[in-house]
């Protein structure tokens, strides 16, 4: 991480390696250019520190501030763009229709896309299964309208179609909805599930062929195959927590 003046004030982030949530927040950072602490957790057996920093919720992310815990993804990335607005790049649009729009989609994405395609990995059975991925394109394409409309509108820094969510660069939607991209390859390797069809969203296809080009995805996304391990070790766990009952 680039230096930006930050250790001495002690930034610190309780995070998952494979996490969307924790990836937003570590790609937030590393736009900002802010070095910190990354302190990996387990969450089949969560730490003392998690449990006390976030007693609420027990999850990942949690970014520590001079000793002070900020709890949940997005409000983490907000709060990391406001804390230091002069540095690095600007993650939230300037004007307030813009940022009102981006959070408004954010929040359509964690309600409604992120527990379609988790029920996708979830399903017990192929008819439950197939009712997720309908779910799951039915927001994406949701997404999609969404996009040609934010990435062309000026309020946004955007026009004539800009490549990201944020205009020319990548800012807040483009991270709440890039940190899921290691997930949507799992899910392409272990069912054949194919989140973000070119057929059905060329433009969120060509988005996310970009995003995952830029400097901040190179450096904080996983591989899919971590996240297929990953989801291996749930699906093993709960086996071996339902053969326990």
């Amino acid at each position: 991480m680039a230096d930006a003046g930050n250790e001495a004030e002690g930034l610190r982030l309780l995070g998952l390696h494979v996490s969307p949530f924790a990836l937003r927040a570590r790609m937030a950072l590393s736009l900002k250019g802010l070095s910190y602490e990354y302190v990996e957790q387990d969450l089949f057996h969560k730490s003392e520190l998690l449990l006390a920093s976030n007693p609420v919720h027990n999850k990942v992310p949690v970014l520590i501030h001079d000793g002070r815990p900020i709890c949940e993804s997005l409000v983490v990335v907000e709060y990391v763009d406001e804390v230091w607005p002069a540095t690095g790049a600007a993650i939230l649009p300037a004007e307030p229709y813009g940022r009102a729009t981006a959070r408004f989609w954010a929040a359509y994405i964690d309600d409604k896309l992120f527990p379609a395609w988790m029920g996708v990995m979830k399903a017990a059975t192929e008819e439950a299964r197939a009712e997720k991925v309908r779910e799951t394109h039915a927001a994406v394409l949701n997404l999609e309208k969404a996009f040609a409309e934010i990435s062309s509108s000026s309020s946004n820094g955007g026009g004539n179609g800009a490549a990201f969510f944020g205009g020319d660069s990548v800012g807040y939607l483009d991270l709440a909805l890039g940190c899921s991209l290691p997930w949507f390859g799992a899910l392409r390797a272990m069912f054949g599930v194919e989140v973000i069809d070119a057929a059905r969203a060329p433009l969120l296809a060509a988005w996310a062929e970009r995003f995952g080009e830029t400097a901040v995805a190179k450096e904080v996304l996983p591989e899919p195959d971590e996240a297929v391990a990953y989801a291996k070790k749930i699906q093993a766990y709960r086996a071996s927590a339902s053969a326990k009952k």
